[in-house]
């Protein structure tokens, strides 16, 4: 997971973060788990640190990404924390220093939000700095704190004009981004959902396949799976490649996680079948 921007304030905390391969919730679980144990040791209490689940919002890179950078290292000036800009790039609770190059954190990708203002590091930072000053006068920017048309469109002033106008415009208060942007994240996240069903299915009635057919050959699941080839436990496993993958389109890895074999042997198994 790389974190671009973040600010720790008194009852909250802000992240700008691009999820790994395990996903934004593993990550969220593991960050705040960690933390709440170690504040817990360190200040002698028990029980829950944290109020609430964490709120999460996807956001459209090419749009807002250094408008969030900026956002979220001010949150300190707005919230009167620091005084003025000179004192933000020396405060430990957020990333701005870290961009500036004043501190380095390994696990800040600095680097890559600083490529947005300028090919030398130096330029880059000039650049950035300028960038975050004019924020200040910008103040709470209602299009990246609103929820649903308030964020893709700017504020109420445009969303009011908007409906003034009679114009549809799709939403999602989980979403930043613009109309278009917010279709794409929901097709996305439906076709995934799908999917996942999908497997869900295929998975249940390959497993009724397999219970079956360890019935009528008098062994066990565990011994199917085994890799033992023992008997007719070859035979059957052949047969069940065969099967599932005609019945019902499994991936072939996913047919081979369930006999125990490998992905090899399921595609030898079927070449086998179409020879005969």
């Amino acid at each position: 997971t790389r974190v671009y921007a973040w600010s720790l304030m008194p009852n909250h905390a802000h992240l700008l973060v691009r999820s790994g391969p395990a996903g934004l919730p593993q990550f969220m679980r593991r960050l705040l788990t960690g933390y709440a144990v170690t504040y817990n040791r360190r200040h002698r209490r028990h029980g829950h640190l944290f109020q609430n689940r964490y709120k999460s919002i996807v956001c459209d890179e090419d749009s807002y990404f250094t408008e969030l950078v900026r956002y979220i290292h001010l949150n300190p000036v707005r919230a009167k924390l620091v005084p003025d800009l000179g004192a933000l790039g020396r405060y430990p609770w957020s990333g701005h220093a870290a961009i500036t190059g004043a501190v380095a954190y390994p696990w800040q990708d600095s680097a890559y939000v600083l490529g947005f203002f300028g090919k030398r590091f130096g330029e880059a930072v000039r650049s950035y700095r300028r960038y975050v000053e004019e924020g200040v006068l910008l103040g709470r920017r209602p299009d990246l704190v609103g929820g649903g048309l308030v964020r893709s469109l700017g504020g109420w002033s445009a969303v009011a004009s908007l409906r003034r106008s009679g114009e549809k415009r799709r939403t999602d208060e989980r979403i930043l981004g613009s109309g278009e942007f917010v279709e794409r994240m929901i097709r996305e996240a439906e076709e995934t959902v799908r999917q996942e069903f999908s497997r869900g299915e295929s998975g249940d009635a390959a497993r009724r396949l397999v219970e079956s057919a360890c019935r009528k050959a008098g062994v066990s699941v565990k011994e199917l799976r085994s890799g033992s080839r023992r008997g007719s436990l070859g035979r059957v496993r052949s047969d069940l490649a065969c099967e599932i993958v005609a019945k019902i389109g499994m991936p072939l890895a996913d047919v081979a996680r369930d006999l125990g074999v490998s992905t090899s042997a399921v595609c030898k198994a079927l070449s086998r079948r179409k020879s005969t």
